[in-house]
């Protein structure tokens, strides 16, 4: 009885199954996780990518750089109908944090009164993205505008500046279902941006 119970080749099937399902599962969740990570990372870029589409034509989000008039006479001043240089205008940067929406000019460089930012052009550029990629907030979303000699000074009907706009998006994480097995670990995405040459700068609507 007991040399037949140890001979016994009943349910090695099933003990055969059993150790190799783990390994089953762990590659299908990978593969389904593969293709959920591409899908995050394309919405992400296509965030971006409307984000700065609809920044480009509508209001600057430094209201003071969109009413800035560099030929005004002054220390400084440009002959109207000149490009404002990079000397009057470095570039600035507009981002949300703590809910207060800031724009502070580079670092090293010189700005005019940048005023106070204009919010609900960066809530409206945020809502925009969020349409293509939900999971965002306005913490993740960084606004650059760069002088690329583009523009003159004392333009009467827009901005002196047509900076070369840059939406980023940062902070941004993924939950593999396979991490679900290790205390739902996350993976940090890399930052996304896109960037194109102010348009209008006006306006709140952009088609």
């Amino acid at each position: 009885m007991i040399r037949r119970l140890i001979r016994s080749d009943t349910g090695s099937t099933a003990a055969e199954f059993g150790m190799v399902l783990p390994l089953l599962i762990m590659f299908l969740l990978g593969t389904i996780d593969v293709g959920r990570f591409l899908w995050t990372c394309n919405r992400a870029e296509k965030a971006v990518q409307m984000g700065t589409r609809y920044a480009v034509a509508t209001d600057l989000v430094p209201a003071g750089l969109a009413s800035y008039n560099f030929a005004t006479p002054g220390t400084g001043a440009i002959l109207q109908g000149n490009p404002v240089p990079a000397s009057a205008f470095g570039g600035a940067t507009c981002q949300s944090v703590s809910g207060t929406v800031t724009c502070t000019c580079y670092t090293g460089a010189t700005c005019p009164n940048l005023g106070t930012a204009n919010t609900t052009a960066f809530n409206n550029v945020v809502a925009r993205m969020q349409a293509f990629y939900p999971g965002l907030t306005a913490s993740n979303v960084v606004i650059t505008y760069d002088n690329v000699g583009l523009g003159y000074s004392g333009d009467p009907n827009s901005s002196d500046v047509a900076p070369l706009v840059t939406v980023k998006l940062t902070g941004l994480t993924f939950a593999p279902m396979l991490f679900s097995f290790f205390q739902n670990a996350t993976v940090s995405l890399p930052a996304f941006s896109s960037a194109l040459t102010m348009e209008d700068g006006i306006g709140n609507s952009a088609e």
